[in-house]
């Protein structure tokens, strides 16, 4: 599989001109990469505008869904949709979803943890319903937001539901650079899977993003890592057979005794 992740610079609170962004980047990567899969960042239409969300978050009309799905069908890709602001019964979420080739909405996943370093309780709804898996060609895949990527259990829990790979769709600040790449290794080697994962760059309210999106294998080996600073696109097949042999080499999961371990 085939995979292109977009390392955006995302204009804040300016959801119309980011959708033609995006849209231009999708048939700039299709006509020369030509990927089975393309991944966007979190937040893409807006940024982490807290404070505008409740005027910029999108309802019903579901603007930026329909214009991945046409994206989807007319370039015939998988698009891990990234996330954006979403309203629901008054509420506004963080949602990421996955369109297939077809077009068709196949998964949507909505935050789970909300960064109390940004006060993100007091704009939005964390989501109520762990993350699950999906599949794209055939192939087992899960997908996590963020602050949600320093919590190993959710990690697990795909993995053991047969996740063969996972992304990180992500706006992780500079300062905590060195905590992204590591988090990220650790969770494929322990996960014994790929780890995709797009972040943003540039700068908004005072935070500098630190891009470095990446392509992780089941070994942990990091097969491409993106630059800090700008907009770059990512590309690489992924050998998803590699997650059966590293599984079959060292049987981490076979080795599991959860009977012992301490409860939740």
């Amino acid at each position: 599989m085939k995979i292109a992740v977009y390392q955006m610079d995302i204009i804040p609170g300016k959801p119309e001109q980011n959708r033609k962004k995006v849209a231009n980047w999708v048939e700039s990567v299709c006509n020369e990469d030509k990927p089975d899969t393309v991944v966007l960042p979190e937040m893409w239409t807006t940024a982490y505008t807290l404070n505008d969300l409740e005027d910029l978050a999108e309802d019903e009309s579901e603007t930026t869904i329909h214009l991945l799905k046409e994206l989807a069908v007319k370039f015939q890709i998988n698009i891990v949709g990234g996330s954006f602001a979403t309203k629901e019964d008054a509420k506004i979420y963080n949602r990421a979803v996955v369109i297939n080739r077809a077009g068709e909405l196949i998964y949507q996943y909505d935050k789970m943890h909300l960064v109390p370093m940004l006060n993100e309780h007091l704009y939005l709804e964390g989501g109520k319903s762990s993350a699950g898996i999906f599949e794209l060609d055939g192939q087992k895949m899960g997908l996590i937001i963020c602050y949600d990527l320093r919590f190993p259990e959710l990690m697990r829990g795909l993995a053991l539901q047969g996740a063969q790979a996972v992304f990180v769709l992500a706006e992780w600040p500079e300062a905590r650079s060195n905590h992204w790449k590591v988090l990220q290794q650790a969770r494929a080697i322990e996960n014994q899977m790929y780890i995709i994962s797009s972040n943003r760059v540039g700068e908004y309210d005072g935070v500098e993003f630190c891009g470095h999106s990446m392509i992780v294998d089941p070994w942990g080996d990091f097969i491409h890592v993106a630059s800090q600073h700008k907009e770059e696109t990512v590309v690489a097949s992924l050998n998803l057979e590699k997650v059966k042999e590293v599984r079959e080499n060292v049987p981490v999961f076979k080795s599991r005794t959860p009977q012992y371990y301490l409860p939740h």
